[in-house]
């Protein structure tokens, strides 16, 4: 297994916003992690690229603990969050050149892992231009080229296709795919959007108020329901209590995915 938690758990307070996790992802699959607003998919994320830790709990990344090993973990990993993680004012090549840096990627091979992500993300012709200037699906493709330029084992997708068109959506859907298939990187992708999981994903794990309430194959999980010609929205319904549009992370979580949107033009 690439990823395994265990009874991973994140309270806020009296808050419970991940309740004693246990999830397992077999090397080199799609997995898409699923919720209403709110259900605790960012707050997951968020522990297993070490960036909170946990409250009880743990997990291992490539066998490498998330508590102690947190270092090792980030070199396994690469994180692409809704927020914006490329530089507007510096071109393609620039913002590649400053993640090889802060990846410690050898002077030496530097260069041709640059070249290699602009072009298997398509943005070689572009990558002389400053990076305001792109379009949201170059921009999205910019930051994914960013995540795997250090060729991670597992990589993590918060939402990647939030905000874009629909041409834009399934360009990045392709890349997503040839990232499994050329690289063997595993993925784990967070998204609102039924038909991305169901494309893209081998298996869906869907969370509600902090706990994993369904996992499995998306065709295994409309024979669980007794809806095998069922929608992917019908079985989210079915798992998350008719909540498909429950906006529990409110005022903030609005404003935060409009951000991203607009930013993404």
């Amino acid at each position: 297994m690439i990823l395994r938690t265990q009874n991973l758990t994140r309270r806020y307070g009296t808050l419970v916003a991940v309740d004693h996790l246990n999830l397992a992802l077999e090397e080199g699959e799609v997995f898409g992690l699923l919720g209403p607003n709110g259900a605790g998919k960012s707050t997951t994320l968020k522990m297993l690229t070490t960036l909170l830790p946990p409250s009880e709990g743990n997990a291992w990344v490539a066998g490498f603990d998330i508590r102690r090993q947190a270092a090792q973990v980030r070199r396994m990993i690469g994180y692409v969050p809704q927020l914006i993680s490329a530089d507007g004012a510096l071109s393609a090549y620039e913002n590649l050149l400053i993640a090889a840096k802060l990846y410690d990627i050898p002077r030496g091979e530097r260069e041709r892992r640059i070249v290699e992500a602009l072009e298997f993300m398509g943005l070689h012709e572009v990558a002389d231009r400053l990076v305001r200037e792109f379009s949201g699906g170059m921009f999205r493709r910019l930051e994914i080229a960013q995540a795997i330029l250090h060729r991670p084992r597992l990589l993590f997708l918060d939402e990647p296709t939030v905000g874009l068109d629909p041409v834009a959506r399934h360009l990045v859907w392709d890349y997503i795919r040839q990232i499994r298939q050329n690289l063997g990187t595993t993925i784990l992708l967070t998204t609102h959007l039924m038909d991305e999981a169901d494309v893209l994903c081998d298996r869906v794990g869907i969370m509600h108020l902090g706990r994993l309430v369904a996992c499995d194959a998306p065709q295994a999980l409309r024979v669980a329901i007794g809806k095998p010609e069922a929608t992917l929205d019908e079985v989210f319904i079915y798992f998350t209590g008719n909540q498909l549009q429950n906006t529990a992370g409110g005022y903030r979580e609005a404003v935060r995915t409009r951000r991203v949107a607009r930013r993404l033009g």
